[in-house]
């Protein structure tokens, strides 16, 4: 693949569109990483969001790059990456974020950048400008990750309540939520992990589109990576509290013992995801998981409208982000 003409000074303007999306998408997720330790009171909002945005950044230390690899060289095919693709792709996610924000629904920034992608390089290259197996695997995972959600929150919830059958209320109250505060951090350095790699994957496919890195590297150059955590947990750290009503009150009420099942299993099935390299929704995982608690105890405390909605938003994200994406790869074409 030979090195596109991209003048620098475009490099540093998609760079910089692009750590924006990484600010906004800690912004949206926040929700997911402190919903449940709010709700159940074990975290006051502003302590919440700076213990979430600690670990996203301290995730930095733990994962392996394989998301990043998975975005930058398995979603589309390289050869038909170039600067107005890259803006299309931001573009296409930035919006459906900035929608989905402002009416409170948890969608996935993930899948919105998967969106974008996909529906700028269709608009360039046509179908054969997508590396089927990438985008199949992340697909396949959009059912994956919040039913394992779903089935490690419940059995988490199940295995609890019959282990401490015999304490009292107060008591397992007083042991979750010291609990939920480990159960919390684990789920924000999964979220970290899986989420900021997304957007390292996006710039490092620009850097090696315009030959400031090179196509056979491994990972992305430092300063990427750094960039990236950093900005996500900026993002995390302003917080998204519109969607934190929707995940931690409106879909069923939560204990700090179901806050500790739901983030332990979310967590559980992050982990398992980044390391398999499979971009998932972190939005997707804990709905799954909050539901899953909620079905433990008793279906009918779960908000089944609440949660169809959310479903929905689930099942339009791509679709809805590809076509914005196209428009944006149009534009791009006369503004870059």
């Amino acid at each position: 693949m030979h090195a596109l003409h991209i003048s620098l000074g475009v490099v540093v303007l998609l760079v910089l569109l692009a750590l924006a999306f990484d600010f906004m998408n800690g912004f949206h997720d926040a929700a997911n990483s402190i919903a449940t330790v709010v709700s159940t009171g074990v975290l006051k909002p502003h302590q919440a969001v700076a213990w979430a945005a600690f670990f996203n950044v301290l995730a930095i230390l733990i994962f392996q790059m394989t998301v990043a690899a998975t975005i930058g060289k398995g979603t589309i095919d390289p050869a038909v990456v170039d600067q107005q693709v890259i803006f299309g792709a931001l573009i296409g996610a930035i919006a459906w974020n900035f929608i989905t924000w402002y009416y409170g629904i948890p969608s996935s920034s993930s899948h919105a950048l998967i969106g974008g992608l996909v529906g700028a390089a269709l608009a360039k290259g046509g179908t054969g400008s997508l590396v089927w197996a990438g985008i199949i695997k992340t697909v396949v995972f959009i059912f994956v990750s919040p039913v394992l959600g779903f089935v490690l929150g419940g059995l988490l919830m199940v295995a609890v309540s019959w282990i401490f059958n015999t304490s009292t209320p107060s008591r397992v109250d007083r042991w979750f939520r010291r609990l939920q505060l480990v159960s919390a951090s684990l789920y924000s350095l999964g979220h970290g992990g899986n989420d900021a790699q997304k957007t390292m994957g996006i710039i490092w496919m620009l850097l090696i589109a315009a030959g400031i890195s090179a196509p056979e590297a491994t990972s992305p150059p430092i300063w990427v990576i750094i960039a990236c955590y950093t900005a996500m947990g900026l993002g995390t750290l302003f917080g998204g509290w519109r969607i934190v009503k929707t995940m931690g009150q409106k879909i069923t009420k939560l204990k700090p013992v179901g806050g500790f099942c739901a983030e332990t299993g979310g967590a559980i099935t992050l982990f398992l995801a980044t390391a398999l390299g499979i971009p998932v929704s972190t939005t997707h995982t804990i709905t799954g998981a909050i539901v899953g608690v909620g079905s433990a105890r008793r279906a009918s405390n779960v908000r089944w409208g609440v949660a169809s909605g959310i479903v929905w938003a689930w099942v339009l994200t791509i679709p809805a982000t590809a076509i914005v994406a196209a428009i944006a790869y149009s534009a791009g074409r006369a503004l870059l």
